[in-house]
């Protein structure tokens, strides 16, 4: 016997509201998978704050994918490192009307981050961030980067206008 449509819009409000999607589509579950060779994973973001944030979680949850889970000590460093380039490329690299780039790469080797924005001025002096002052309310986010990277820069883009602001990480071995 067919069910009517209205038969099933009368079930649908028998199940509670945050029940009804996941019925409908219910969620797949994400396992990591460790991938051999390179990974890449490469987007644009409005340069925003919530641009930044979604930039963030997108490479938390690439990183799972690709093998280091959400609680690894390299997911934490890298979410952590995203978060500061990107909240950079939108406080300091913003320019109206134009995104911002993220480039995550994966190898055997090294996991490595580069955020690109459209401002060819503010380029990190070589000698890298000072640290900053236990009064200051900013100035503490390439500092941090700086720390925490096994190795960073900042250099002009040579696809366009703007700089990139790169950091690397080694891969923990066995992941």
């Amino acid at each position: 016997m067919p069910v009517r449509v209205d038969n099933l819009n009368a079930m649908a409000t028998d199940i509670p509201a945050s029940r009804q999607q996941a019925a409908v589509n219910p969620p797949l579950p994400v396992r990591p998978v460790p991938v051999p060779g390179p990974c890449v994973f490469a987007m644009r973001f409005t340069s925003t704050p919530r641009g930044a944030r979604l930039a963030r979680r997108l490479v938390s949850h690439r990183l799972h994918i690709w093998g280091h889970p959400y609680d690894s000590e390299l997911n934490h460093t890298l979410t952590l490192i995203t978060a500061e380039l990107t909240a950079n490329a939108v406080r300091h690299g913003h320019v109206p009307g134009r995104d911002f780039g993220l480039r995550l790469t994966c190898t055997p080797d090294a996991v490595r981050i580069e955020v690109s924005d459209n401002r060819p001025d503010r380029l990190v002096p070589p000698a890298g961030p000072a640290a900053p002052s236990p009064d200051a309310e900013s100035g503490r986010g390439l500092f941090l980067v700086s720390q925490l990277a096994a190795r960073w820069a900042a250099v002009s883009r040579s696809d366009g206008p703007g700089k990139t602001v790169w950091a690397e990480l080694p891969a923990p071995a066995g992941g």
